[in-house]
């Protein structure tokens, strides 16, 4: 069953455009996976230090295969310098 990945960061102030370097460097080689149906980033328009991501994976094995990779690693490694709040990820399914 597909899976829908849901992650909100908060950068403190004046991180915004470390935190838009470190998505851009993740999403390419993300988008490689063959498990990854899809994946974008987003950022706020009210609150500039507000970052999204939204993907979809062919299942749950794929998503747990990708946390492990090296670019998803340094990604974390690097957001979590840069966030003033825990990131919220969540692991969601589509309602038919």
């Amino acid at each position: 069953m597909e899976l829908f990945i849901f992650a909100r960061f908060h950068v403190r102030p004046d991180n915004e455009s470390d935190a838009a370097q470190a998505l851009h460097e993740v999403l390419g080689p993300t988008r490689e996976e063959p498990g990854c149906l899809n994946i974008n980033a987003f950022r706020s328009t009210r609150d500039p230090r507000l970052f999204f991501i939204h993907s979809r994976w062919t299942d749950e094995a794929a998503f747990d295969h990708h946390a492990l990779l090296a670019h998803t690693v340094r990604f974390i490694e690097r957001i979590e310098q840069l966030v003033d709040q825990p990131p919220e990820i969540a692991r969601t399914q589509l309602i038919d």
